[in-house]
């Protein structure tokens, strides 16, 4: 990799796991690549992660959008139907040290 694309697709200080994995998709889904990439730098010792992302059907990156976390409407706009309507992303609230959590920007989908 290039030193420029090392530092593009680099999490930011205490950028969340979600927040990050965001950003990312616009280069696209390499299936848990962001993902792996996160918690290899910010959190090694999370080892069970893909397994907890499993569990809630997020199998790749952008299946987390999908199945498992879902945009928390006091920080995102929505329509009348609650759809959230395109707009610039919101700064990620931030995360402790070598945590995988989702910041406030995030909650986790309610299966029925």
């Amino acid at each position: 990799m290039r030193l420029s694309s090392i530092l593009l697709t680099a999490a930011w200080p205490g950028e969340c796991l979600v927040c990050y994995v965001m950003r990312m998709l616009e280069f696209g889904c390499r299936g848990l690549g962001w993902t792996t990439r996160y918690r290899d730098e910010h959190a090694p010792h999370a080892t069970a992660l893909a397994r907890r992302l499993g569990a809630m059907g997020a199998y790749c990156d952008c299946e987390i959008f999908l199945n498992a976390y879902e945009p928390n409407p006091v920080h995102f706009a929505q329509d009348e139907f609650g759809d959230v309507i395109e707009q610039p992303m919101p700064v990620c609230r931030g995360v402790r040290k070598n945590s995988v959590q989702p910041c406030g920007l995030w909650l986790r989908m309610r299966r029925y």
